[in-house]
Parts: structure tokens; sequence; C-alpha cells
């Protein structure tokens, strides 16, 4: 597809800044820029710690969506998991109704500035309700702490996997020797790899968890499990925290999936106190392949600040520019 012009896209863009009901990766609040074009809405968010290059990734999902529209689906239903922030184990039965029919769940632990004793008692609360449990370290484990942790975490328990419990693909490689019964996710070494492969051939993980925006977009995301497939490595569709906007087109992204084995990690919409759009509703654990339409009443009450507008208009245009220079395959 080409390249629309940065002034056609920022015609149609809209950014909102949406209240979170728990802090998630650091943050209580959801910036985004929602992008409108011909085949209908994309998102721009890359989280603000990110560099422009790889951005620029975030802005060709969003203008692939908004441009182009999703790829061919295979299904018409998306499982789901449901999605516990490193919230205080009491709080687990409130954050587990939000999913409704959910039989996995993801657990984020290894949260920076709490006792890693909270995370035992929040998996044993979740295991309590769901059967099926993840967990999530964002690469916060060294090798040691990652190995001590997980024999506590699957103590009364298996893990169905553990996702990122240390930063480099060389600790994952470690971790996944030194626990052979407890299989290693990769995210960040494979969403924030310039290889997304690497880690793979390195014999790092069990399973991909993939991404719309920072993959470049949905084709891309379809592509990468194509060969992961050939891997042997099954992939796990998720949020990078995206708003209504995204989650549809990571929905769209998974429905493209040639085979898709386990509940996916679309469900974070729970997390904001009000979306852009309707929250996706799930049956019996699924949720429909459907597009949405950004509401304007709601994008009128979560619409940014004026500084920090300009602050991500000047943003998309240097990633823009990036894009203008070829850093993505997406564009001809």
């Amino acid at each position: 597809m080409r390249l629309p012009a940065y002034d056609e896209i920022a015609a149609g863009a809209v950014v909102v800044s949406i209240p979170m009901r728990v802090r998630f990766r650091g943050v209580t609040t959801r910036e985004a820029v929602l992008l409108r074009g011909p085949a209908g809405w994309g998102e721009f968010a890359p989280f603000v710690e990110y560099e422009d290059d790889e951005a620029a990734n975030w802005l060709a999902a969003g203008i692939e969506a908004a441009w182009a529209g999703p790829p061919t689906p295979r299904r018409d239903m998306v499982p789901i998991n449901a999605t516990v922030p490193a919230v205080d184990p009491a709080q687990v039965p409130e954050v587990l109704a939000r999913f409704d029919g959910a039989t996995t769940a993801k657990v984020k632990v290894a949260e920076r500035g709490r006792d890693p004793r909270e995370d035992i008692e929040r998996v044993r609360a979740v295991r309590a309700l769901i059967p099926n449990v993840r967990v999530d370290a964002n690469g916060g484990w060294t090798v040691n702490e990652a190995v001590d942790m997980l024999s506590a975490l699957t103590a009364d328990g298996p893990l169905e996997y553990a996702e990122q419990p240390c930063a480099t693909v060389e600790e994952l490689v470690e971790v996944r020797r030194r626990l052979p019964g407890v299989r290693i996710a990769a995210d960040e070494s494979i969403r924030r790899a310039e290889d997304p492969m690497k880690v793979v051939r390195a014999g790092g993980a069990d399973v991909a968890v993939v991404k719309v925006a920072p993959l470049g977009g949905m084709r891309a995301l379809v592509g990468l499990s194509e060969t992961l497939a050939e891997s042997g490595v099954p992939v796990v569709v998720s949020s990078a925290l995206d708003t209504a906007v995204g989650i549809s087109a990571g929905l769209a992204a998974a429905a493209a999936v040639p085979d898709l084995e386990m509940a996916c990690g679309l469900g974070t919409g729970g997390l904001f106190v009000e979306d852009v759009a309707a929250a996706h509703v799930t049956v019996d654990g699924e949720f429909p392949v459907t597009a949405v339409e950004p509401d304007g009443d709601r994008l009128a009450r979560l619409s940014a600040r004026s500084d920090r507008v300009s602050w991500w208009m000047e943003r998309m245009r240097r990633c823009h520019e990036r894009l203008e220079s070829g850093s993505s395959s997406l564009f001809v």
C-alpha cells in the first residue's frame, strides 16, 4: 500500500487520554492517537519511553488499519484470557468478574516495589477461580529470581507459561534450561527485537506473544505467526494496552492467524475507566471479531490536553518521516 502524506493522516487524528482503574505498566492514564482513514480507524500509541525508530512501527500499524483494513479472517470468534494487574490478592475476584466465561488468566508479577509474596498470593487467588493461569514478569527478574519465583508459583499448581521472566534472550535460554517443566513465552524479546526470530533460534521460547502495533501491523503479525509455526512455536495475540480501536486490530489479526491454539490477551479494555467505544463483550470467554467505530461523545470527554495533543502530533510527524525513509516494508 502507499504511505499517506502526513497531512492526510493528521487531518483525521484525535488524541485521547484515558484514565485507568489501576496502575498498569507503571501508568494510570493511557494516551493514544486515533487515526481515521478510508478503511476505518487505526491507533498510534507507542509507550512514551520508546524512541522514534521503534515507535514508527506503531504508526505503520495504525495506518494499515485505517487505510487498508483487516486481512482475510479465518474465524469470527477469538478466545480471550482474563488480565489481572499487580493488585492486592483480595481484589482478584473483582477483576476476574469483568471476564465472563474466561478459562485462562494472565497475572502480572514482578512489579517494581511490590513484595514477591504478594505475587504468590495473587496467583493462588486466581487459581481458586480460574483453572488455567499464566504469569507475566515483563522481564523483571534475574535468572536466579525467576527460577526461585517460578518454582514457588508452581508449587501448588502448573502454569500454562511464564511470559518474559527475564529481559534478555540469553537469560530466557538459561531459565528454560534450569526449569524444563515451565514453558517460557517471549514478549519483549520479540516485539522489541530487530530480529523477532532470534529468541526462538536461540532456544529461549516455547510460546510467542505477538502484538499488532509493535510488529508494524496485522499482516506483519500474521506473517510472523506463520514463520513461528514452522518452528513449532504457537502464538498468543495480545494487547499493547490498546484502546478499543487497537483491540479491534488485534482481534482482526487473531482471526487471520492460521493456527490459534491458546486464548489471546486482548481483554485489557476492562483496565480503563472508560474507552473510546463500548467495551467488547465476552461470549463464553470469546470476543466476536468486529470493527470499532469510536463514539463522538466519548472522544470529546476523553480529549487530551492541548499540550499533549501537540506533543503527540509532533511525535507522529517524526515517525512518519521514518516511514518515508523506508523503515517499514508495509509501504511501497
